[in-house]
This record gives structure tokens, sequence and C-alpha cells, in this order.
């Protein structure tokens, strides 16, 4: 069985929420579960949320660096991808109005309302829908025990969505997502992969884990954690977004870096000091044993 990604905060949580086993056994698909759930389930999750930046604050607002893959379980055609892209290419009027995936989008200024559906007629809990502020994308987390669609089916922003009660948390499976993207420096996540969470309320505070598995760009099951804290007085406003050309290009031009040709692919391995090779990212890059191999790699100079 693969070992899933563990980073140190989602780690700790794990540990002391006393699920350690989930992210060893988190890339198993999750199958959808009807209204009422086991004893203790049917918690409900509605309300509104603002986003905790206490992990990885740095990547999550201003954005990581490029070259930037340490601790990423990806694969070779993950770095090629990553190595090529170009963050001009969100300045061309296709890219401008896109929103976050929903594996990624409460990662950024993701203010969160979470309200549920429920059946007229028998009260039955039917959906959770959510809503984010960047770009405000809709969701439904569908809990009426109905089935995933052929794969064949559309896919789309936010996928398509199923989930279940395990006490008092919740677990959400989801598939058919649009070609997205793990890390806002150009390191993808192909349109095969599919996602798991956990839902998890105590005190005000929401957290949310994500399970990402990607046949294409990742080789292991990709884990992160978000927070959120609980907000009576939040108002989620309008996101209208209008296109615009903002560069003048001749057309056909897709901005990108050619093979090769990317030049601050060092940067990040030289003002932090850390060897080149371990910036490239990989499986091995996630555990602990790397540091023993890292000891013994030559540090970068500063040019």
């Amino acid at each position: 069985m693969k070992r899933a990604f563990r980073s140190m905060t989602a780690w700790s949580f794990l540990a002391a929420s006393g699920i350690v086993a989930l992210a060893l056994v988190a890339h198993k698909p999750v199958s959808a579960q009807g209204p009422g759930g086991p004893a203790g389930g049917n918690f409900d999750f509605s309300g509104e949320y603002a986003p905790v930046f206490h992990e990885e604050q740095p990547e999550r607002l201003g954005g990581p660096e490029i070259g930037d893959y340490l601790g990423m379980p990806i694969t070779p055609a993950s770095r090629l991808h990553g190595d090529t892209w170009s963050a001009s290419l969100l300045t061309m009027p296709e890219h401008q109005c896109k929103p976050h995936p929903s594996d990624y989008g409460i990662r950024g200024p993701a203010n969160l309302r979470i309200s549920k559906e429920v059946d007229p007629a028998s009260q039955q809990l039917v959906a959770f829908h959510t809503l984010i502020s960047w770009q405000t994308p809709q969701r439904t987390i569908w809990m009426d025990g109905r089935p995933h669609p052929p794969e064949y089916a559309v896919h789309t922003w936010q996928g398509f969505s199923t989930g279940r009660f395990d006490g008092d948390q919740l677990v959400i499976n989801t598939t058919h997502l649009k070609q997205g993207w793990i890390r806002r420096n150009g390191l993808p996540r192909s349109d095969l992969a599919t996602f798991n969470e956990r839902l998890a309320y105590h005190a005000g505070v929401l957290m949310m884990m994500t399970i990402v598995n990607d046949p294409i760009y990742l080789t292991e099951p990709f884990v992160r954690t978000t927070n959120f804290t609980e907000n009576r007085r939040q108002v989620i406003a309008p996101y209208p977004c209008y296109p615009a050309v903002e560069i003048d290009r001749p057309i056909g031009v897709v901005p990108n870096n050619v093979l090769d040709g990317n030049k601050g692919l060092q940067e990040f391995s030289e003002r932090f000091g850390i060897p080149y090779e371990a910036t490239r990212g990989g499986a091995e890059t996630t555990y602990p044993e790397y540091q023993l191999k890292l000891a013994a790699m030559p540090k970068p100079v500063k040019k």
C-alpha cells in the first residue's frame, strides 16, 4: 500500500485527532451513503466560515516560489509542466475569470458558505451546497445516495461530489474534475484525478482535509489540511469578472518557458540554500528519511 504524503501540519492534526489511520487508507474510494448515516451522524455543517492562514501562509497568499517542488509527490510530467509554465498565462482573457477547482479552491482567498438542502416532504437531507468568495464558484455535495455519473459525463471545475457521515464528520468523494492545479507555480492536476475530503467541526473551527489521487501527475496521494473559523457576521459579496486584453500579443501566442529556458528555476534553491536536486520534488522528498540524503548534498552558491 502506498503511503500518503504527509505535511507536518497535516500529520500533527491527524495524530491529535486520533484519525491517523485515515491518511493510510485515504486513497480508497468513498461510496455515497443515504440520508441518516450511522448513529451520531447528520451533523449540520451549514454556516459562514472565514479562512485561517496559519498553514502554508506564504504559498496560499503571495504564492509559492518558481521551481519550488520540494515535498511534492510529483511525476516527471508534472515537473516538466511546472518548468515550462509561465505566470503570464493568467493575463490572457480566457484565463482571467477561471475559478479555482474544488480541490484547490479552499486554499486561496476563500470565505466559505455552507448551506443544506432538505426534501420539503420527508425533511431528509438531500445535499450540502458550498460557495466560495473567489469567483463565487458553487458546488453541490449530494447526500441522498445517488451514484456518480459514468466516466464520459461532463467534467467541471467543481466536479461531482457525494458525501456520507462518519459520526459527526463529513466524508466526501469527488470525481469528474476539469484539469486544474495543485500549486500556483505550474504544478498541474489532471482530469483523471479524484479526491476525498473529511470535514470536522469543533468549537467554532472547521477543518477540511483533502486527499488528491492523480494517476498522471502524482505518484502518491497528496494530503493537505485547511482551517476556517465560524463567522456569523460574514457577508460574501458578488464577484463579477470581466476578461480584458491586458497585454497585446500576436494571435496564437501563448506565454510559456521553452524547455531548459526557464532561468528562474535555480532562484529558490539559491535564495534559501537548499540543494537544487531537492527542490525538484518527488515522493522521496516528502519523507523524514530524506533529511539524511539532504545533509550530504552540496549547498548552492548564491550568484
